[in-house]
């Protein structure tokens, strides 16, 4: 895989792997030699995506997981050390559904968007940042969106004032939390992956979508593996657009 690094040793945390953008990713990144754990809700999914990769010889392990449950986030974080002894690398990218239009959305959703989308990285960063220290170091990518953007406001469809919201959060929880970890070797950073098209996308926009210049999952594979492989490094605490690997970074 061109610009992607050796990640050959490497224990590497998935959110959101059943589908989409994250099984592409776990997919790739065990082609790089990393050892991923697939977490996501659905378990019958998960052990699809890890019959796959176990098929090609990667290494990889299901663990069921409500990113919304603080109890699934500590048995996922114990899993992977039990299995692998170690978490390098954390790659937040479940995220739980959120379109809903101002007008017929209700607090109660709003609070379950900040809960599960927003809180869950505080907790799962709170499970693996010691473990990370302990190690010398470790990264944690979250994914975003061009969403987050202010400028994007005029572009998006009804109904995304809740994810637009959270991925701001998520944004400004990477450059928040990004300095006080950086002495441990940890970095963090957040990764807008731009428009890729993906099974929620395809039910989303419909068959008939014009989808030229949109990207696949595999191609968010080495932003993230590079992203996965910073630790210890000064890159944390950006705000990075996909389309700029292997030009302004990476």
């Amino acid at each position: 895989m061109a610009d992607a690094p050796d990640l050959t040793g490497t224990v590497v945390i998935v959110t959101g792997a059943s589908r989409g953008i994250g099984k592409g990713v776990v997919a790739g990144l065990a082609e790089l030699g990393a050892s991923v754990v697939c977490a996501a809700r659905s378990e019958d999914a998960l052990r699809t995506v890890v019959g796959g990769i176990e098929a090609a010889g990667g290494t990889a392990l299901a663990v069921r997981c409500d990113i919304g449950d603080e109890r699934d986030i500590a048995n996922l974080v114990t899993t992977t050390v039990d299995r692998f002894g170690a978490v390098d690398a954390l790659i937040n990218n479940a995220m739980t559904p959120t379109r809903e239009a101002f007008a017929s959305s209700s607090a109660d959703q709003w609070d379950e968007s900040m809960r599960v989308n927003v809180r869950s990285l505080y907790l799962f960063a709170r499970a693996v940042v010691p473990l990370m220290a302990a190690r010398g170091g470790g990264s944690i990518v979250n994914i975003s969106s061009h969403g987050a953007d202010h400028a994007t406001t005029p572009y998006m469809p009804p109904g995304y004032l809740f994810y637009t919201v959270a991925k701001a959060a998520l944004e400004r929880f990477t450059s928040s939390l990004a300095p006080e970890v950086k002495d441990l070797g940890i970095v963090v950073n957040a990764l807008r992956p731009g428009a890729v098209k993906t099974e929620m996308t395809e039910l989303e926009y419909g068959p008939d979508h014009d989808w030229s210049g949109w990207t696949s999952p595999s191609d968010v594979v080495a932003p993230v593996a590079a992203l996965a492989a910073a630790a210890g490094s000064d890159f944390t605490g950006n705000v990075i657009d996909v389309g700029g690997f292997g030009k302004t970074w990476g």
